[in-house]
């Protein structure tokens, strides 16, 4: 089992820009230091649940103060982009990087995001799906041409530079709805399943695209990627009250709510292509500490949190995206602590 460090920039009351940069600049030096193998940032736009807009700029940034751990991306909104600029500027991120570049990419969800690029969410899937291939077809063919319904290229392009990674950076696209599952697994590209689906579902997503990509022919082991919360704590009662101190301390409904829900403006209804997620976003997040404890987070003593990640790599993944506290406000050197109890005394399990 790999593990990587997910982080949100979440800007919280009273921080500035730059504190919440230079708080997660200093984790992701940390990480490196304590032997995670990889970082993925998040994307978002318009408001303080994420306030990185372009992650290819600060990757470039965090590849000057790294030297080994992987640089990762979770997730590029595709179709909130020209994917020309997006092939360009993540091959940049990896020669810089010496080609440490894992491109993570999804369609996005957010009504908000969306309606503030003047973008129809219902045209979600078709943007993502065109530009994805135009990303594909830049990063491996020497001339390009395209000609699709959102994006064209006018005429054959080079792109320059290539990406240092043969035949390119890896690609994992986010996906936890057996649909979406099913379209990438069929093409061979792994997933990313996110944090907000149930143990049950993250594993029956892992099944449904190993065997689909075997029946469509290729192979099996693939680097599929699992998105948790994650707290370890000395004691399983010290976990449990802490969950119930993080949970006081943060008003959910700032991330679960109308803005962040796949609504359709014009209908008031998930848009096409969203219907799974119809009600996941509009429940202000309520959900108890019990359901949290046993079905989303990866929580608890160092043996019950190993238990946990032993039945994830039992289930087909082979990377844990560990979130240690994005919604959580908690001070630098407590959060660096977390991540190094975690990194003492759960990694070494699985190495």
């Amino acid at each position: 089992m790999k593990f990587s460090t997910f982080h949100l920039f979440h800007r919280f009351d009273g921080q500035s820009f730059k504190d919440v940069y230079d708080y997660h600049l200093e984790l992701i030096e940390l990480a490196e230091e304590l032997g995670f193998d990889g970082v993925r940032l998040a994307e978002h736009h318009f408001r303080d649940y994420g306030v990185v807009p372009n992650l290819f700029t600060l990757l470039a940034h965090a590849a000057a103060r790294t030297t080994r751990i992987r640089l990762g991306t979770g997730i590029v909104v595709l179709p909130l982009h020209n994917p020309i600029h997006v092939a360009e500027e993540a091959a940049l991120v990896d020669v810089l990087s010496g080609g440490r570049l894992d491109l993570g990419i999804g369609r996005g969800y957010q009504s908000f995001e969306f309606e503030g690029f003047g973008i129809d969410l219902a045209e979600a899937r078709d943007r993502f799906n065109e530009a994805l291939e135009v990303v594909l077809g830049l990063w491996t063919s020497p001339e390009f041409r395209h000609e699709g319904k959102f994006y064209k290229t006018g005429a054959e392009v080079t792109l320059t530079p290539r990406p240092l990674q043969t035949p390119h950076p890896p690609i994992h696209v986010a996906a936890v709805s057996p649909e979406t599952v099913t379209m990438y697994a069929e093409r061979g590209l792994p997933i990313l399943a996110d944090p907000a689906a149930t143990f049950r579902k993250v594993a029956s997503a892992a099944e449904r695209w190993r065997e689909t990509a075997r029946q469509a022919g290729h192979a099996g082991d693939a680097d599929l990627v699992v998105a948790r919360s994650v707290y370890v704590a000395p004691t399983v009662e010290q976990a449990r009250a802490d969950q119930a101190r993080f949970e006081a301390a943060f008003d959910r409904s700032r991330i679960f709510n109308e803005k962040s829900a796949p609504i359709d403006p014009k209908t008031g209804k998930a848009a096409q292509g969203f219907e799974y997620y119809q009600d996941r976003y509009l429940k202000g997040g309520e959900v108890s500490n019990d359901f949290r404890w046993e079905q989303l987070e990866v929580i608890g003593d160092p043996a019950r949190v190993i238990e946990q990640v032993t039945l994830l790599r039992d289930a087909g993944f082979s990377n844990l995206l560990c979130d240690f506290g994005s919604t959580r406000p908690l001070p630098l050197e407590e959060m660096k602590q977390v991540m190094r109890f975690f990194a003492a005394e759960v990694m070494p399990a699985f190495r």
